[in-house]
């Protein structure tokens, strides 16, 4: 499954516990990375600061669902159940 184009879910609903450029904690779960656009695309994608845990993310109907709004709800999920 490839991403879909302005989903940006999987830059809000988990948390990121590396660094991010300008994030040095990382991020909380359902906080907004500050590299995510307004049209929910990656800043920073290809980047060599991109973290590691951003670009091995794979894209997969089990996490990323049918929608958006739905990839937020399961990612958020997992996130709670991973805790």
């Amino acid at each position: 499954m490839n991403c879909r184009v302005g989903c940006g879910a999987c830059c809000i609903a988990p948390s990121i516990s590396s660094p991010i450029p300008g994030m040095p904690e990382g991020k909380a779960a359902g906080q907004r990375c500050i590299h995510l656009t307004l049209d929910y695309l990656c800043a920073i994608f290809g980047q060599a600061e991109r973290p590691a845990v951003c670009s091995g993310f794979r894209a997969d109907p089990v996490v990323c669902g049918e929608s958006r709004e739905e990839a937020i709800r399961l990612l958020g999920w997992l996130e709670q159940a991973t805790a």
